[in-house]
């Protein structure tokens, strides 16, 4: 290999695990030491104001801004006790990151001195420049006015010498420009609706939460070999590189044994984690080399998604203490799995009920039955939108592959209930439903006990599954922010709760008895949503083909699919569960086409700089010294001997230049049809453009650069390759 690569690859592999001091508590006893939870609340506020604050945050009250001065006080003393000096808002712009902006806590005494402060004023809201952020046009470049205003339902948290405190982002003229305030909007939606609901069967019930388990995957790689690969640095992916002759095939990766520099670089996460109060719980190593995952306890839905954004700045700031670079782009080596984020949903109630799951009584049942059918309703007629609420440039790349959910949202349930629900379709009489629990399952093996088996089979291949007490929305992003999609979910579940309640009243008014009315619906439901239902091969062409017949959204261009935030039925859902205004719709699906061009653009140019810069002239110079190999068998050997010495050679010349010269011809022609496209005003038809004329050429250009690492000699190739990115040592 060359010397510069030969020395980044040796640096990277005398990497050492970096020991990590593990604190002498026990878990349990760190856990949410940098945390601002109710048990610090009840130390550091009056308990009037304990109170107050902690009805708003487990029954929405409105929050009395009169008693922000005595919060801010006490989280202040609580803060600068733990060495805090700085604060900061902390919200999640559509950029798919979080921002923030540091102020310390300190103001004029008024004698010439400083003193250090921090009121209810500066808790409650602060003004970031709302032009800066992406915002779809709602804001001008001078109108910069927006406001960042606190949310007591997540904890304030300690990030080195900063007090984190989680808010919601909005423009000067009120609409939202960021994932948490129509996240929250739609968890207060589908409260309301879910608990009208369980009202038939419980009228106990107070309140519903959304609750979400996700699962992060993601890779690291050395950070020597990250920074000699120019298009990981620049966009996340490998926008080149031939596989390796080794990578996941033997599938020897998956649950093996945690390579002691990863374990090491774990463990310090999980400490760190742990400190901020996230909940982690399973580490393991995924399918393909270098890919690994994270999971935490299932959360409420809103407090989850802060976690995860969190853990992923998290993660980023600990890999590289240990000398590695962190990697969550859906696709960043071709030929191996891609990392998603499966998104773990489900609802429960304030008094323990947990709605996918069945109960122990035929009602109970009912109830459970009633709550899957109508989250089918809801998946079955909004099929496109969840769709959308997933896809990105980078999510493109694995949806649809081998190794994820199809870009076809349907929903797996497994044999038990599929037989359920089509008795319930089939039947005429109104017979409540008796669900089995775990079945036990006796081995041959004397020394194995009795295993409990689910009630139903797990489907990979499947985008939304029935997993036993939850749907598992397996196609979302590993980079993505987690609230774009439980946006789109939990309002489509809000939507559909609240028209079943209003036909079931319906029925009710006209003298059927209640029982009887939810069971009608429900089969109707049942019979309405089943082109939704699929136990099969997600990944076979058949299912294309039966999708399509079956009306599902099977559209794949990424811009295109957006379209399914504008359609009517999108909007009229949205509007009427006062989650987001059309306005705000449009605005988001500019950010995103918007998003998706840019997106491709810098990966284009990244491509078109390594090819000119890096591989042709590598591959030329290489090529030159085969043409000089040839003329020398010339003068050394005789005619007919040199010949047929030199033939294979001259193969290898002329592959050389038809490459080369097919990467030229396309580098130029994909720069001239940036420039047509950039010329397009609409943002949707210029999204449309990069998909359908740019983005295929990379696949273009990169088949013939992966020809070339083949053909050019190993020590000449300046990019380290797939079989030093993907095997850490």
């Amino acid at each position: 290999m060359s010397k510069l690569r030969f020395r980044v690859v040796e640096t990277a592999f005398k990497k050492k695990a970096t020991v990590v001091e593990t604190p002498t508590q026990r878990p349990s006893e760190y856990f949410a030491k940098y945390v601002f939870n109710r048990e610090k609340m009840f130390k550091y506020l009056p308990s009037n104001v304990y109170i107050k604050l902690t009805d708003a945050m487990d029954n929405g009250a409105p929050l009395d801004r009169s008693i922000a001065n005595e919060v801010a006080a006490g989280m202040k003393r609580w803060a600068t006790e733990l060495g805090v000096t700085h604060y900061t808002h902390w919200f999640q712009p559509l950029t798919e990151g979080t921002a923030e902006k540091h102020d310390a806590f300190v103001e004029h005494d008024g004698k010439g001195g400083m003193m250090e402060e921090f009121s209810g004023k500066l808790l409650v809201q602060q003004e970031p420049d709302a032009s800066s952020f992406p915002n779809g046009g709602i804001r001008n470049t001078f109108e910069a006015r927006g406001y960042s205003a606190w949310d007591p339902s997540s904890p304030v948290f300690i990030v080195d010498d900063t007090l984190c405190i989680p808010t919601v982002f909005i423009a000067y003229t009120g609409e939202s420009l960021d994932y948490k305030a129509p996240l929250l909007k739609a968890l207060s939606a589908v409260n309301k609706a879910a608990v009208d609901v369980c009202h038939y069967f419980n009228p106990e019930v107070k309140k519903v939460m959304a609750y979400l388990g996700w699962e992060q995957e993601y890779f690291l790689v050395d950070e020597g070999l990250y920074a000699a690969r120019p298009d990981l640095l620049l966009t996340g992916r490998t926008l080149m590189g031939h596989e390796a002759s080794k990578n996941q095939q033997l599938e020897d990766h998956y649950f093996g044994a945690i390579p002691t520099r990863v374990a090491a670089f774990m463990k310090d996460l999980e400490i760190q984690a742990l400190e901020l109060g996230i909940p982690v719980k399973t580490r393991h190593n995924e399918v393909a080399p270098n890919q690994f995952e994270l999971a935490p306890i299932f959360e409420e839905c809103n407090l989850a998604v802060d976690h995860n954004m969190l853990i992923m700045s998290l993660m980023r700031k600990v890999a590289r203490n240990h000398g590695f670079r962190l990697l969550l782009h859906e696709k960043p080596f071709k030929g191996v799995n891609g990392s998603g984020k499966h998104n773990n949903w489900s609802l429960g109630t304030d008094n323990g009920i947990m709605l996918m799951a069945p109960g122990k009584t035929a009602e109970d049942n009912l109830r459970f039955i009633t709550f899957v059918v109508n989250t089918l309703m809801a998946v079955y007629h909004h099929n496109g939108l969840l769709k959308a609420s997933i896809m990105s440039a980078t999510n493109a790349h694995r949806l649809g592959a081998n190794e994820a959910p199809p870009a076809i949202i349907s929903s797996f349930l497994g044999k038990q209930l599929t037989q359920v629900l089509d008795h319930m379709e089939e039947s005429t009489n109104d017979d409540l439903i008796s669900l089995a629990g775990k079945q036990g399952m006796k081995l041959d093996i004397p020394q194995i006990p009795e295993l409990l088996i689910d009630n139903t089979d797990r489907n990979r291949t499947s985008p939304f599954a029935f997993t036993g007490n939850r749907f598992e929305f397996r196609a979302v992003g590993s980079e993505a922010n987690c609230s774009c999609a439980m946006i789109a979910l939990n309002t489509a579940m809000a939507h559909q709760l609240a028209k079943f309640k209003k036909e079931v009243d319906a029925l009710i008014e006209k003298g059927e008895p209640k029982i009887s009315a939810i069971i009608k619906i429900i089969r109707q439901y049942i019979k309405e949503c089943k082109p939704i239902r699929f136990d099969g091969n997600g990944y076979s062409d058949e299912w294309k083909k039966e999708a399509s017949k079956r009306g599902l959204d099977c559209e794949t261009s990424c811009p295109l699919i957006f379209d399914n935030y504008l359609k009517p039925e999108s909007i009229t859902m949205f509007e009427a569960t006062g989650v987001m205004t059309r306005k705000e719709l449009k605005a988001r699906n500019e950010v995103k086409w918007e998003m998706y061009t840019k997106k491709i653009q810098i990966e284009a140019r990244v491509l078109g700089d390594l090819a000119m810069n890096h591989i042709i002239p590598v591959a030329t110079e290489y090529q030159s010294k085969l043409i000089d190999n040839v003329y020398k068998m010339k003068k050394l050997f005789p005619t007919e001997k040199s010949s047929q010495l030199s033939i294979e050679n001259m193969k290898l010349i002329e592959e050389i230049a038809e490459r080369t010269i097919f990467i030229t011809e396309h580098v130029n022609a994909m720069i001239e049809a940036r420039k047509v496209a950039n010329k397009i005003e609409s943002e949707r038809e210029k999204a449309i453009a990069y998909h359908d004329n740019i983005a295929p050429m990379l696949e273009e250009i990169r088949y013939h650069i992966d020809k070339l690492e083949l053909i050019v000699d190993n020590q000449m190739w300046t990019l380290p390759k797939y079989r030093e990115l993907l095997f850490i040592r």
